[in-house]
């Protein structure tokens, strides 16, 4: 496969997980838990990195470096102000639940959800494997740091790192992903060092 095939499956699979991850997590968060209320969440990227669409940050030097990195953020919309009309055509409206948000969730199913969205995305089985599953805070806002991989027929292994951060109101996302060959995991060490959430 060459690097611009490849490099388009990146960024159609890298939408799939974005959507996953912040529309599939629909888990019963537990009543006792109070999230804190977070207003963003900021990270410092490597200038090598260019905007390449919403939330969506690729390597300058594309298709020959693939490496990319995203932030997507899901809100509940109950922290914004609505005018009267949006107030009414809201109204009778049910929450959808997705801000139940991802207390329960673990290895297993995070591993379980993707792994159905990349196969379905390529036709086969990509061996899509969690090999490090953390619960993690920031800034005083839980979360998780998961290490994945996998890797479709006739194309390198791809990896990827995934901060999920829960707030009352806002999931925060950032993925940073590359495939074998890129030259960026220092890179995005340092990145991931950086992000702050307030």
């Amino acid at each position: 496969m060459n690097k611009k095939i490849f490099f388009k499956n990146i960024i159609s699979i890298f939408m799939v997980c974005v959507f996953f991850l912040t529309n599939v997590f629909c888990l019963e968060a537990e009543a006792e838990e109070e999230l804190k209320e977070a207003s963003g969440c900021t990270f410092v990227i490597n200038s090598e990195f260019v905007p390449a669409g919403s939330g969506l940050f690729v390597n300058r030097n594309r298709p020959m470096e693939s490496s990319s990195i995203s932030y997507s953020i899901y809100s509940d919309g109950s922290d914004l102000m609505l005018t009267n009309r949006e107030k009414g055509e809201n109204e009778g409206k049910t929450h959808d639940g997705t801000m139940e948000t991802m207390a329960k969730l673990d290895k297993k199913s995070y591993e379980k959800m993707i792994a159905s969205a990349y196969n379905g995305e390529y036709g086969e089985d990509v061996g899509f494997n969690v090999s490090s599953f953390e619960n993690i805070t920031i800034d005083g806002y839980p979360g998780y740091k998961i290490v994945a991989s996998y890797q479709p027929s006739n194309s390198q292994c791809i990896y990827q790192t995934v901060f999920i951060i829960r707030s009352k109101h806002r999931i925060f996302t950032v993925t940073y992903q590359r495939a074998e060959d890129d030259e960026c995991e220092e890179s995005f060490e340092i990145s991931a060092g950086t992000i702050r959430v307030k």
